[in-house]
């Protein structure tokens, strides 16, 4: 018997919405359909539609209106802002949606909660885009560490490293650049992974700071943009490794110089670049999130590990470094191109390589991964691989060490989770 796609809404149709889930949908019109999209810019909402064939009397300027009209689908992907997370997932929750919720669950630690208990509350199924677990290096990495090839994990180093640009473009000049704790929105990924490969923390400590993307660290000479509406350009710009220009004006027109910009034209980019948010010093923004960090967790197993994240990298990647009483797993991601496992052993001295496949998409194969794995638990063919409770200890993670942090202490983590009860 032939299974026809799975039905589902978008609520939110930029980046992730439009290039990520949509971009599945149309490779693999077999596996998810889109109905319905709500989107409060024009251009973005009409050119989804277009792209999914959405009829007019299913585009909507908001969620609100979306969920005014009930139940469409089977599914609803909410690609929101962060601070929207709750007032959208809650009631479509309580309609019987099944969702896709981007990461974080949401800016506070009330709103996972809240998020949480409405799908205990209902039985709706809440899928956190943690992509990370579908990529091939990550699931490789997992299955190494629970065949028990590296014995007793006693020590694990990881660390996130954010390439120069990214930290210019969505941490500082973007739309995380302040408000949400960074650990939360960048690394929420990575202490999921933590805890799924090593168990959880039983308390944290965490330092770090915003030291280099402020007012007083910008170069002499510098102005406010790094070309203005008149074409006039900062005379630091040329030497400058976060200039507009440079990363927004060039041959490439996708992620992220999309988000600047629906109209990728040379003259709509310069334009942008010249009037927008992208185009300010990245020196003289109005960003408050830390642009280096570190996370040091003891396991309730015994072990530590720690989380380093900085935006200070030539390029996009992470590492990792996992240390048994057998033997020694390192590795590195890079979602542009090859990553590579190595494991080597205590008694042999033996290096054992593994080369995880990198999928095209933006996160290396996970995305594909997740959307896969979403559509075969929506159809009733597969178990969810990280239920919402199990997002939801990620999250409590990040506040931690975001408690930990400001006030320059020992982190317990049980009382989170007492909350969260």
């Amino acid at each position: 018997m032939t299974r026809g796609p799975v039905e589902a809404v978008m609520v939110g149709a930029g980046s992730r919405g439009y290039d990520a889930y949509g971009r599945h949908a149309l490779r693999h019109p077999g596996e998810i359909r889109f109905v319905a999209v709500a989107e409060p810019n024009e251009e973005r909402l009409r050119r989804f539609a277009a792209a999914h064939g959405i009829g007019a009397d299913r585009q909507f300027r908001c969620y609100s209106e979306l969920l005014a009209r009930g139940r469409l689908a089977q599914a609803l992907f909410n690609c929101t802002q962060d601070a929207t997370h709750v007032a959208s997932t809650v009631p479509a929750l309580e309609q019987g949606y099944d969702v896709m919720l981007e990461k974080p669950m949401a800016d506070t630690l009330d709103g996972c909660l809240t998020i949480a208990r409405a799908a205990l509350r209902t039985g709706a199924r809440v899928e956190v885009a943690h992509v990370l677990r579908y990529t091939d290096f990550y699931a490789s990495a997992h299955r190494i560490v629970a065949s028990g090839r590296l014995g007793e994990v006693y020590s694990a180093r990881m660390a996130e490293n954010v390439s120069c640009w990214h930290m210019a473009h969505s941490f500082v000049r973007g739309n995380w650049r302040r408000g949400v704790p960074m650990i939360l929105a960048k690394c929420c990924h990575d202490l999921d992974l933590m805890q799924w490969n090593l168990g959880r923390g039983r308390r944290l400590t965490s330092h770090g700071s915003l030291c280099h993307f402020r007012p007083d660290r910008a170069p002499e000479g510098a102005t406010e943009r790094c070309a203005d509406e008149h074409g006039a350009g900062c005379p630091v710009e040329p030497r400058c490794p976060y200039s507009a220009p440079r990363l927004y004006l060039g041959d490439h027109t996708g992620w992220p110089v999309n988000v600047i910009s629906e109209d990728t034209s040379l003259e709509a980019r310069l334009r942008a670049v010249r009037t927008g948010p992208y185009g300010r010093c990245v020196f003289r923004c109005d960003n408050d999130v830390v642009d280096h960090q570190v996370v040091c967790v003891e396991l309730e197993g015994g072990g530590t590990a720690t989380l380093t994240m900085h935006g200070h990298s030539h390029r996009e990647e992470r590492t990792l470094r996992y240390d048994g009483t057998r033997a020694t797993m390192r590795g590195r991601f890079f979602k542009a191109g090859r990553s590579e496992i190595t494991i080597h052993d205590h008694v042999t001295g033996a290096l054992e390589r593994v080369e995880p496949e990198v999928g095209d998409d933006l996160h290396g194969g996970g995305d594909t991964g997740l959307m896969r794995a979403f559509v075969r638990l929506l159809r009733g063919e597969g178990e969810q691989r990280n239920t919402v409770l199990e997002a939801l200890e990620s999250h409590l993670m990040a506040f931690a060490a975001e408690e930990a942090r400001l006030e320059g202490r020992v982190v317990e983590l049980q009382p989170y989770r007492e909350l969260a009860r």
